[in-house]
């Protein structure tokens, strides 16, 4: 890397850092006109100083000018320009040196502005260019039949794409198809070869009439093309025949993935050779722009603004810049357009994490995830494109360093450090969580309209030598800094904003481990309810009681069955107790205390041991300790099940004292009446009840509430977390019927008692009529928040 100066570089990677300062120059020109308000942009603002990269980029400039001047802008205060302004601007623009596809872009798009401009006239103005404009603008055929002229015309003002592969027959490149696709159907014709970066709109390859430019890189030229046998547009990556793209796309066939088509090998001269073969790579065709020129928007819009409707006012531009017309009766779009700026990202995010996760089960790494990259249809959805420089572990012959490379500003810390040649890593030490990183950058990116990094030296230097590497990393080692934090939404839900800062953890080890869990994770930031539960408020009640799990257990358990205690006490010391004789009446005590010493400490400790995942578990991932997927598994189980266990426990307590007191009185009294054994057990029916409705509901809520969301934060959920919170709303069902019965229960043992017991019990059966009422009012209104709660849940793992 130390010979990476002008002068040590070699030819191929000085052209391909120059192309990329083209880009950057012409993306950074046509953001200036996306956000101008008054005055256009100025071409010379943004031309380098060196000669030899100053003229390749006028002409690139000079086109998107043109495109806003003429089309965007039309009708409002912005001067429309010829390429005569142009050259009387700048000296180094000769007329009769401009190239002919430039000229022919002029003229089509003064067609699509609604000028009347007659073929002819053009090739009288650029005389020099006239033997290849011909070809372009068909001029042989029109002298044959002029009536074509105002035919082609009404076609150019209703897409400037259709007119050209309809209209005009395009000279073809000497491009011969060594590997072409069954679909081809036209052999090229005769010609002069022209190497990749003068290839020019308007020429035909084979089978496809190159109609616009849609992009450029280091190493490919991409085009919107009319492919002739088949009567449809793609879009047209032009490259070298390098690396092993096709084979990996050959194998990635997913909704949020943009299919491939087919290759052609063009040979560039007549000795055929791997070297000076260019791969021709065609595909589907997505009118609705990238998430840069989505990006572009959200810079230009304030904060409080942005909206799911901000995702479709661009795709529209976009589509409208190619002559496309917007889809009605949508029902995506109008999904999209309920959607908050935070939930449109993490709806954009979702998509691509499955994508990832798609690949990365097909054992390929994108490796250069960036808004470039991803391209959305008519209709906002995202797919993700170019994986020129993937690396796929099931092609044969492939190396791991084969196209390894990248946006140094969107990549992970450890590709970024197997990037610099002093660190020891190599590009076959990434796994899927550096495209995850990089996905997180990009949607941080959108999310606030700037990058979690403050990477602008690299992206001035447009290179990746050690002392830019070095910084990069040091910044990235610290985390998201809070400058950028500060950024972030005021209606940024707070798990979207975990979400991504797990994804832009330094350490690779503690970030999402695919895709998969990615995108449960952003759909769980779609779902209101759920991403609440999962992630409260910073002043929520609930992040306070998830501190206390162990006290809110003890009042959730213990409070009820003190009620219930304080009744049974009450209502067989009247009926039972006070009617034993002086001895018994003592011997009732000890048995008392002995049975209370005995299974009531054995019953806390069993619960203890029954609820110790659900105690230490979430307190450890607080901590940031790390747990393996079994423990989890097994701590999120437990969760849901602890409020039936605590039941079961506390029920079978009061079932065995009512079989351990009336033998036990037996035993020590020698006879006991049967109406105190009838009253004994009715009382502990009661009790029984009580303990099994009231305190299943206060568990079951806080654990549902508080406890168990903790663990969807870390991502480790299986296939049968669905099925254990289905099954514990049916059980929900089953406790409020017996929440329900408890005044029923009290009702109907008031109607056994003699005229003579009523008075002394009456004050208790009151109280249990009108608590087990209220107490059954307030185990509804559980129930239907567990109800909700639980559905929430249930969207979030499924």
């Amino acid at each position: 890397m130390s010979d990476n100066t002008a002068g040590g570089e070699q030819p191929d990677a000085r052209a391909g850092r120059h192309t990329n300062v083209r880009v950057d120059m012409v993306e950074a020109f046509a953001a200036a006109w996306g956000t101008a308000a008054g005055r256009p942009p100025e071409i010379a603002e943004f031309l380098p100083d060196a000669a030899t990269l100053r003229a390749h980029a006028l002409h690139d400039l000079i086109r998107v000018d043109l495109r806003h001047r003429w089309l965007h802008h039309a009708g409002t205060e912005v001067t429309r320009k010829r390429l005569a302004h142009y050259c009387a601007e700048f000296p180094e623009l000769d007329p009769a040196a401009l190239p002919a596809g430039l000229v022919f872009e002029e003229f089509v798009i003064r067609r699509h502005s609604g000028e009347r401009v007659d073929p002819r006239d053009c090739l009288r103005e650029y005389p020099e260019q006239a033997a290849s404009l011909r070809g372009l603008l068909n001029t042989d055929e029109l002298d044959q039949s002029t009536h074509r002229a105002d035919e082609s015309d009404a076609t150019v003002n209703h897409s400037p794409e259709l007119t050209r592969s309809t209209e005009m027959t395009s000279p073809q490149l000497d491009l011969t198809a060594t590997a072409t696709s069954a679909a081809t159907a036209a052999d090229p014709a005769p010609g002069s070869f022209e190497p990749l970066d003068r290839i020019e709109i308007g020429q035909r390859i084979g089978d496809f009439e190159l109609l616009t430019g849609l992009g450029s890189g280091a190493f490919a030229r991409v085009f919107l093309a009319r492919q002739r046998s088949m009567q449809r547009l793609v879009a047209v990556k032009i490259s070298a025949d390098r690396g092993t793209e096709p084979q990996t796309l050959a194998q990635l066939d997913h909704d949020y993935i943009v299919r491939v088509f087919d290759q052609q090998l063009l040979d560039t001269d007549a000795q055929p050779s791997a070297s000076r073969r260019l791969r021709l790579l065609y595909m589907q065709f997505l009118p609705g722009g990238t998430l840069l020129g989505l990006l572009r928007w959200v810079r230009a819009t304030p904060p409080a603004e942005r909206s799911g409707k901000l995702l479709l006012d661009a795709v529209d531009a976009a589509m409208e810049e190619k002559g496309e017309i917007r889809p009605t009766d949508s029902s995506v779009r109008s999904e999209i357009a309920e959607l908050s700026w935070p939930e449109t990202v993490a709806w954009l995010g979702r998509r691509l994490a499955e994508a990832l996760d798609y690949a990365s089960s097909h054992g390929v790494l994108h490796r250069d995830v960036k808004p470039a990259n991803v391209l959305l249809t008519a209709e906002g959805v995202p797919k993700l494109a170019d994986f020129n420089i993937s690396f796929s572990r099931t092609v044969a012959g492939t190396s791991p360093v084969a196209y390894f490379g990248g946006s140094l500003s969107y990549m992970s810390p450890e590709q970024l450090e197997a990037c610099h040649p002093g660190l020891g890593r190599s590009a076959a030490d990434l796994d899927t969580r550096a495209d995850i990183y990089s996905l997180g950058v990009v949607l941080w990116e959108l999310l606030t309209g700037a990058k979690p990094f403050d990477d602008a030296t690299a992206a001035a230097e447009g290179r990746g030598d050690e002392t830019t590497l070095e910084a990069m990393l040091e910044r990235r080692t610290g985390g998201v800094a809070p400058a950028a934090l500060d950024r972030v939404p005021a209606d940024c839900p707070t798990a979207l904003r975990r979400v991504l800062l797990t994804c832009l953890d330094p350490d690779r080890a503690r970030r999402w481990a695919t895709g998969g869990v990615l995108a449960k994770q952003l759909d769980l930031c779609l779902d209101a309810r759920a991403r609440d539960l999962v992630d409260p408020p910073p002043n929520s009640w609930r992040l306070v009681l998830r501190k206390w799990p162990l006290l809110v257990l003890v009042l959730a358990i213990g409070i009820p069955n003190g009620l219930a205690s304080w009744f049974n006490i009450e209502h067989n010391e009247y009926l039972v107790v006070s009617r034993l004789s002086e001895s018994a009446q003592h011997t009732f005590v000890y048995i008392t205390l002995g049975v209370n010493m005995v299974f009531f400490p054995a019953g806390t400790a069993l619960l203890v041991y029954l609820s110790r995942f659900v105690l230490w578990v979430p307190s450890g991932l607080r901590k940031g300790r790390r747990y393996d997927p079994d423990t989890l598994r097994r701590a999120r189980h437990d969760t849901l099940r602890l409020g039936d266990r605590v039941v079961i426990v506390a029920f079978s307590l009061w079932a065995l004292a009512g079989i351990t007191f009336p033998i036990a009185m037996r035993l020590a009294t020698g006879d006991i009446p049967f109406s105190a054994v009838v009253h004994f057990l009715a009382s502990l029916l009661v009790c029984g009840a009580i303990a099994v409705a009231y305190p299943f509901f206060l568990v079951t809520f806080y654990l549902v509430r508080c406890m168990y969301p903790v663990f969807l934060r870390h991502g480790e959920i299986s296939a049968d977390d669905s099925e254990w919170l289905r099954a514990l709303s049916r059980r929900c069902t089953w406790y409020l019927a017996v929440a329900a019965s408890v005044p029923l229960l009290a009702v109907a043992g008031f109607t056994f008692l003699l005229p003579s017991d009523i008075p002394t019990v009456i004050v208790a059966v009151r109280v249990l009529c009108v608590g087990g009422i209220i107490a059954f009012i307030g185990s509804y209104l559980l129930f239907r928040a567990l109800e909700a709660d639980l559905k929430a849940l249930e969207r979030a793992v499924s």
